[in-house]
């Protein structure tokens, strides 16, 4: 590297700067943030604290936006649940299957801490929203497209989810 470089000692050759990562650090960790975003210069860095329950962004939709040059995310991912994610067989009973439209995060509340929007025993309308599918960081409310009661969830809260996998078996109200 040339002496008269500005770029500081302590920043590698992507443009991290160290100490300012570790500063973002402690201000997430004196503030209680989860998640943080931070540009200057044309740098973006996103930082979030493992949790035990990712957290859903707060716009259910937004639009996208250019890559940036460069990046740095020190994120935790959940672990996949094994080698290969087999669908659940459909339920043998006489139940309405609502399947994922969209491959993506299953999560079956609106926000960590939150009441699930439905339970096994939960009745349902059409239309009721069932849970949010993550993709793309975009978060999609799954709606019902049949009325009854909730007879089984097929997906647990924050594992992945494939297109035309099993979510819900609605038993349909009697007509």
């Amino acid at each position: 590297m040339p002496k008269n470089s500005k770029i500081p000692p302590e920043t590698n050759a992507r443009g991290v700067d160290l100490p300012e990562v570790e500063r973002l650090l402690d201000f997430m960790q004196k503030h209680g943030l989860e998640e943080f975003e931070y540009e200057r210069n044309g740098f973006r860095i996103r930082l979030r604290k493992p949790s035990a329950v990712p957290a859903p962004p707060i716009p259910l939709a937004s639009a996208p936006q250019p890559a940036p040059t460069e990046a740095v995310a020190l994120a935790h991912a959940p672990a996949p649940a094994g080698p290969s994610h087999a669908a659940p067989e459909p339920p043998r009973e006489d139940l309405h299957v609502i399947k994922s439209p969209i491959v993506g995060t299953f999560y079956a509340c609106p926000n960590p801490g939150a009441d699930a929007f439905v339970a096994v025993g939960t009745r349902v309308d059409v239309g009721q929203v069932l849970c949010i599918i993550e993709a793309m960081k975009l978060m999609n409310e799954i709606e019902s497209d049949a009325a009854g009661e909730v007879a089984r969830i097929f997906v647990e809260n924050g594992h992945p989810v494939e297109y035309g996998q099993p979510l819900f078996g609605i038993r349909p109200h009697a007509k």
